[in-house]
């Protein structure tokens, strides 16, 4: 399947701000079943674009406006192909063996480890207590029960936490977006001591799919190592296996590695950020002056520091 996606972000300033420094991780990955077969980013005010690769393989672009300027918009666009993949019901119970053997070597040491939104809680053991989690039969078999068991245990329910939201919060609620479902599943993922981690990306939603999560924004998911598949993907917002309709720009520890934007800028003023994301099948990209369906948040209080870091890009969804 050949997807185009559109990802506008625009920073609105209630005052002209002196510079904008900012980096992005929005493009698409190549590997296993996806290519990303063009990447455009453009700014405006325009600047001049960087690139590096980081540890984890993520492309990240980033520039600096050092002129004053009341708003800033980004705008990137991909073309990204995603082949079908096939998954079996289950694994030999020898694969439990294979994991801890990978997991002596020190593979995937990181995304065995707590991490900034990733830890053990009292309410993380109880909803573990809750959902029968503890190692049985084999480890695909367990993560496919996992991954539905979160579907059904929390409402999703946007505009309940927050980007930097610990998992208590929506642990407490039984409520939240695909950002908290991915945390609390990789916490219980990890307990079982088998690798995952975060993915940021894009899911397509088609109009005979029933998707909880929202159009119009990013979206989380969770990959596990397992022995003879590798990284696979998992959506418990959803209660999907990754697959053809999802497209991967970034993988880290938790959300804390991947967020699409991150930056600072000089200025006393308020923000308002507006984010809009559109994913089509096709073969060509959407008409220019086709603007995605995007969701806008305020900065609540007014900005008297000189140095601030930019609102990053709200939840993902």
């Amino acid at each position: 399947m050949f997807y185009s996606i559109r990802h506008l972000t625009r920073f609105a300033y209630s005052a002209p701000i002196s510079e904008s420094i900012m980096e992005l991780r929005m493009q698409p990955r190549t590997e296993g079943g996806q290519r990303c077969l063009s990447f455009d980013l453009t700014t405006s005010p325009r600047a001049r674009l960087l690139a590096y690769r980081d540890y984890l393989g993520n492309i990240v672009h980033h520039f600096d406006i050092p002129g004053r300027h009341s708003q800033l918009r980004i705008t990137a666009e991909s073309m990204v192909e995603v082949s079908p993949s096939s998954l079996p019901d289950s694994l030999s119970p020898e694969a439990w063996r294979e994991v801890d053997e990978a997991a002596s070597k020190g593979e995937h040491w990181d995304s065995l480890r707590p991490s900034t939104f990733v830890s053990e809680t009292e309410l993380l053991k109880t909803l573990a207590r809750e959902l029968g989690m503890g190692r049985r039969d084999d480890p695909l078999t367990l993560l496919r029960e996992m991954n539905e068991g979160i579907y059904n245990a929390f409402d999703y329910s946007p505009q309940t936490t927050q980007v930097d939201s610990p998992i208590d919060h929506a642990l407490e609620d039984r409520r939240g977006v695909c950002q908290d479902f991915a945390h609390i599943m990789l916490a219980l993922v990890r307990g079982q001591g088998i690798p995952a981690r975060y993915v940021s990306g894009y899911l397509y939603h088609g109009a005979e799919d029933h998707d909880r999560s929202a159009a119009g924004a990013t979206h989380a998911w969770i990959e596990a190592w397992l022995p003879g598949l590798g990284w696979v993907g998992f959506d418990p917002t959803n209660n999907l296996i990754a697959g053809e309709r999802h497209i991967r720009t970034a993988i880290g520890r938790d959300y804390a590695d991947v967020p699409p934007t991150r930056g600072v800028f000089r200025g006393k003023t308020s923000s308002e950020l507006t984010v809009g994301v559109q994913v089509t099948p096709s073969d060509a990209p959407p008409p220019a002056d086709e603007i995605p369906q995007g969701v806008t948040w305020t900065s609540p209080v007014q900005i008297e520091e000189e140095e601030q870091q930019q609102q990053q890009q709200q939840q993902q969804q």
